[in-house]
């Protein structure tokens, strides 16, 4: 009987430390199998498909030009801090991480409404990673059927006080076999503050590999009958595209001497 207490007694010993041993491993050294991803699966098979957020991540600066009937356009966005400038003919936009302002070039005054149009189009461009932001929510959509292709939706919404329109709604839809984006609806409730339950259709034509990301190429608006598109209203197209790992100086985004703060 006392060999067998002592039998007992060793291997609660042992075990012990054992059990010692384990909750003494570094954790910050230790490489870990971690295979869960952060967001829902059909966002992240389309993150994936689209070169996958780690490699967004790890990019500093988005550059890309579209054309209008007043001329070119050049955009530049911090993407970390979500600065921008805007090259226009006639006119500078810039965005300092603080206020907005604007800059003419001539005498001709800015029509637009810059605070509104500042980072509009880089949304268009970043897709789908913009959707890879913090504050967002993901649920299901009723799927969109086109020309005979059903596409699944993802909703997007915000918490409240992200971004400049937190009640703005979107929703993602892509191909159910390469789950490539292929349409954004999206609600506007900058100008009225108000919930809309009036979609716009974009869908996403062409893409383009830039730095091991699929970025759009072209973009179309879309008529909309009965909440769903018909047919094609205009395209934007995407030039000279480019995503890099540098990060530019804070200087870009500085207002020039003579502008005007957009409060």
């Amino acid at each position: 009987m006392k060999n067998l207490c002592l039998a007992i007694i060793m291997v609660f010993i042992t075990s012990c430390k054992k059990d010692t041993n384990k909750s003494q491993i570094n954790y910050k050294t230790e490489t870990l199998d971690v295979t869960t991803s952060i967001y829902p699966e059909p966002i992240s098979k389309v993150f994936h498909a689209h070169g996958g957020t780690d490699t967004w991540n790890a990019m500093k600066t988005l550059e890309f030009t579209i054309g209008n009937e007043k001329g070119d356009e050049l955009t530049t966005i911090d993407l970390k801090q979500r600065k921008s400038r805007i090259e226009l003919p006639k006119h500078s936009i810039g965005f300092d991480g603080k206020a907005v302002w604007v800059f003419n070039k001539d005498t001709t005054n800015y029509q637009g409404n810059a605070k509104f149009y500042h980072n509009l189009m880089f949304y268009f461009c970043g897709m789908p990673f913009v959707f890879s932001d913090s504050g967002i929510h993901y649920s299901e959509a009723e799927a969109l059927n086109f020309q005979g292709i059903t596409y699944p939706g993802i909703k997007i919404s915000y918490d409240d006080g992200v971004g400049a329109s937190s009640d703005d709604e979107y929703v993602l839809y892509y191909h159910p076999e390469t789950y490539k984006m292929e349409w954004l609806a999206y609600t506007v409730t900058y100008f009225t503050q108000e919930k809309s339950e009036k979609f716009s259709f974009v869908k996403y034509g062409e893409w383009q590999t830039v730095n091991g990301l699929l970025l759009p190429k072209t973009i179309s608006w879309y008529h909309v009958e009965n909440g769903a598109p018909t047919e094609k209203r205009n395209e934007v197209i995407f030039k000279d595209v480019k995503i890099s790992k540098e990060k530019l100086d804070a200087s870009n985004f500085i207002a020039p001497k003579g502008s005007f703060i957009i409060e």
